[in-house]
């Protein structure tokens, strides 16, 4: 089961696909290692189960080639970027890792509630009937969860499975994935031999609702915890894929500074001047910014490397209907997941070179977590597909002719 993805006969022929571009010698960067792989930064957008085709579009990366510095993502997105950054070294190839994580691991596990509940998700999820007697027979305690706990599901299960994931790699804490992402191979930029390098960057998006403000993971860091360096970064990623009122909200106590006002720090990060408070609630970075493609944005001049981007989503291709409460709902709250990300594309059109658009939420459920091995299967290799589509696509000369424009 564990290497159900890459050994099937689909996913084999795009791996050779790949391999035959890194073998053809095409450009997609200017910093290169001794090894000839070329080097990006990576920003995946959020998408709860729909993350599987995140793996694919890594896995067929890797093997055209790409390596990936700095990285960047939401929920599901923040999901691959840790694993990414703390299974393997920067330059290092995680996909095949990752894929044996997964691929051991049953999704609807993550669904930890109450057993009825559970069986009540799935069945509506599936649109197996009416579900009508199962929320009757549930009321009660979903009414209980909703005004004591602000969700169904605890979440606890995610974060162990996802803590001993990471240190079964050697990241026990912060520390350990700090000291991991400062190990960078031999570099160089084939248009400047005297290019500094820096530390890989590394961002998880979250949204902090005390004090109304976006987060990110591990710059961020000290504005919530004493003690970060033996902080375990799981925690990060699940503040970053709290779905409101799916899962509990992440709720960190004890907040350093708290009771003062105007800390300077609060107010360089999230620009809050107001009192610390003793303890905050994150939800799902996806309500401020699902697709935090502006994280490594460099606002002029042609970069060293250019930042891919990944998508799930179909976002702003129909209209929604709103003249019902679950449309209108939902209308709303997809309007404030996404225009942020939108308004910087709209503002940095050459970002849209960048971007690889896998449209998985087309034919599959974003919260489907009792997905059948066989769809999973299919959603991974959608990811491989339309990431060797995009490879084939990209012109790295002409981005560059882009960002040298006035």
């Amino acid at each position: 089961m564990a290497n159900r993805f890459i050994e099937n006969s689909r996913v084999q022929d795009l791996k050779l696909q790949a391999q035959e571009i890194k073998k053809s010698g095409k450009f997609f960067s200017d910093v290169v290692d001794d090894q000839g792989n070329q080097y990006v930064d990576l920003v995946q957008e959020g998408g709860g189960v729909l993350g599987i085709a995140l793996v694919g579009y890594t896995y067929i990366l890797e093997n055209a080639g790409i390596r990936f510095y700095s990285l960047a993502g939401t929920s599901a997105g923040s999901i691959n970027t840790i694993l990414m950054a703390g299974i393997g070294k920067p330059g290092e190839p995680t996909a095949e890792k990752i894929i044996e994580i997964i691929g051991e691991k049953n999704f609807f596990d993550f669904v930890d509630g109450a057993s009825g509940i559970k069986k009540l998700i799935q069945k509506k999820i599936e649109n197996r009937g009416s579900i009508f007697w199962n929320v009757i027979w549930n009321a009660s305690k979903i009414f209980k969860l909703l005004k004591y706990k602000l969700g169904i599901n605890p979440g606890d299960h995610f974060e162990e499975w996802l803590t001993q994931s990471l240190e079964k790699y050697g990241i026990h804490n912060f520390s350990d994935l700090d000291s991991r992402r400062t190990q960078i191979p031999k570099l160089k930029n084939l248009r400047n031999s005297d290019y500094e390098f820096k530390k890989p960057g590394l961002a998880i998006i979250t949204s902090e609702i005390s004090t109304h403000s976006k987060v990110e993971f591990p710059k961020m860091r000290e504005l919530y915890w004493a003690d970060t360096e033996n902080l375990q970064p799981a925690k990060f990623v699940r503040a970053s894929m709290s779905i409101p009122f799916f899962f509990y909200p992440f709720t960190v106590k004890n907040i350093p500074n708290a009771g003062e006002n105007k800390v300077v720090k609060w107010e360089e990060h999230v620009s809050y001047s107001g009192p610390v408070p003793q303890e905050v609630r994150f939800v799902d970075g996806g309500m401020l910014s699902n697709f935090p493609i502006n994280t490594f944005h460099i606002p002029h001049g042609i970069p060293s490397r250019p930042t891919f981007g990944v998508r799930l989503s179909t976002f702003r291709e129909s209209y929604s209907t709103t003249d019902n409460t679950f449309g209108y709902c939902g209308a709303m709250i997809s309007t404030m997941r996404q225009i942020h990300d939108y308004d910087f594309i709209l503002k940095n059109p050459d970002y849209k070179k960048l971007i690889c658009r896998i449209d998985a939420d087309e034919e599959y459920n974003w919260l489907n977590f009792g997905m059948s091995d066989e769809r999973q299967l299919e959603l991974f290799i959608l990811g491989a597909q339309k990431a060797l589509e995009f490879l084939e696509s990209f012109d790295w000369e002409a981005y560059k002719k882009i960002r040298a424009k006035p």
